[in-house]
């Protein structure tokens, strides 16, 4: 476990990152290769189909992958205070809590999937296998949420690296899996999803048998899962808001997706392919932010109040000078790169594609800045401005794909993005500026140097 209350903050933020970007970037990677596959062995049909599920997984999985974000806060800040019956009961809690989330969420994915396609308008010669490729992942949702979880709150400890071991295990699995359901099997989209549940679901359980064979701090009796309203209402209160700032995101994906399948097959498999590519190209700055989660909590725990504001001045610097080198590499390559997804040419799809990249490769320094600060703000227990944040970057969503789809086309849908970072940033540094304030106030109270 590292201890990210001692150490230069840059050093320790940076040393804590490598192995949350390398396990961040194994988790994309399978998606990259899963796009790579579906597109070459299967058709451009098939890949605009998952590509068309998007929003929807980002809705129901996005939430319970916030959550258990969230729920593992508690556990850094008890973690930090040194606290070892506080860590275990926060972990007992969060069980009980992503226990009842998963059954709710997975029955009402399940239920709602056909007749949410329906609603976004999916091309009729995607909805069938948009619709199997759904109902297989909403199936596997426990195993989303449980890995997430377990993966988190050894995180929140300040271990970095396991679930760094353990995702690079799910991925390589995931591949193998894929390549067997679909190239061997011929099982088609079907064997997409199927690959990943299973890949996901098996990790989970070897990664649950790991912490009860090697995490003292994690051994739970019957004790510990004595419910405490008192806590619960607390995880709740940090939780919820982070599984509804995804959620609040992903409807503005939605209505941008509507918006999209209007424009025809082209559009939206460029969008997905292009959306694959930003996926691994935003890691640094994502997994920056992460970490800035549980680096926050537990100085706040330690009460090392000055620490929390030198480690986001330090990440802040280390995630926008990577996030401009990274941009203007995808502006110049990102057009070579997304032609690996397709058989032939596919000009009309790779000419979409270099224009979402114009706009997006340029502005990724303001998604850095976001991650930022929003990751920070929830680990000191701020879930009010976050949200507000998302609601922003949902209006400027809902902007574009009404409005400047309309006009301007696969333009207006290229602008969405950065036009939902500049809204969320607005908000967040505002919060920020203020935040700064109370945080040196505390630090004088106690005298901290």
């Amino acid at each position: 476990m590292i201890d990210l209350t001692r150490g230069r903050p840059m050093k320790v933020i940076f040393l804590y990152t490598i192995p949350l970007l390398l396990g961040n970037f194994f988790q994309q990677f399978y998606s990259f290769i899963d796009t790579l596959i579906v597109g070459k062995t299967i058709s451009v049909n098939a890949l605009a189909s998952v590509g068309a599920t998007g929003g929807l997984t980002g809705l129901i999985i996005g939430f319970a992958q916030g959550m258990t974000s969230g729920l593992t806060i508690l556990t850094a800040q008890k973690h930090g205070a040194h606290d070892e019956q506080g860590v275990r009961q926060s972990f007992a809690s969060g069980i009980i809590i992503s226990f009842w989330i998963t059954i709710i969420f997975t029955l009402l994915a399940l239920a709602l999937a056909y007749p949410l396609l329906v609603v976004m308008q999916t091309p009729k010669v995607l909805i069938r296998d948009s619709f199997i490729f759904l109902e297989i992942i909403f199936a596997g949702i426990f195993s989303f949420v449980g890995f997430d979880f377990l993966g988190n709150t050894m995180r929140a400890l300040g271990d970095s690296r396991v679930p760094l071991f353990f995702l690079i295990i799910s991925t390589v699995l995931n591949i193998l899996l894929e390549l067997v359901f679909i190239l061997y099997l011929h099982m088609g989209v079907a064997g997409a999803g199927l690959a990943t549940v299973v890949a996901q679901t098996i990790t989970f359980i070897i990664l649950y048998f790991y912490i009860r064979h090697h995490i003292p701090y994690l051994i739970l009796t019957r004790k510990d899962f004595k419910i405490d309203k008192a806590e619960i209402k607390e995880l709740l209160h940090i939780s919820l808001p982070m599984g509804f700032q995804s959620s609040i995101i992903a409807i503005g994906s939605i209505i941008l997706q509507v918006m999209l399948n209007t424009l025809g097959a082209n559009a939206v498999a460029a969008y997905t392919v292009a959306g694959r590519v930003e996926q691994i190209a935003t890691l640094p700055a994502f997994s920056f932010g992460l970490a800035l989660v549980n680096y926050t909590a537990q100085n706040l725990g330690a009460k090392k109040f000055q620490r929390i504001l030198r480690g986001v001045r330090d990440g802040i610097i280390i995630s926008v000078s990577s996030s401009l080198v990274i941009g203007g590499l995808l502006i110049v390559f990102g057009r070579a790169i997304s032609h690996l997804f397709m058989n032939g040419a596919q000009d009309a799809v790779l000419n979409l594609v270099q224009i979402y990249y114009y706009f997006n490769g340029s502005t990724y320094f303001i998604l850095s800045i976001l991650f930022i600060v929003r990751y920070t703000l929830q680990g000191l227990g701020n879930q009010k401005a976050p949200t507000i944040a998302g609601i922003a970057e949902l209006l400027m969503r809902v902007f574009a794909g009404v409005v400047l789809v309309h006009f301007f086309g696969f333009y207006g849908a290229a602008m969405a993005n950065p036009l939902a970072w500049s809204g969320s940033v607005l908000v967040l540094v505002s919060t920020w500026n203020f935040q700064i304030k109370k945080l040196k106030n505390m630090n004088n109270l106690l005298g901290e140097e």
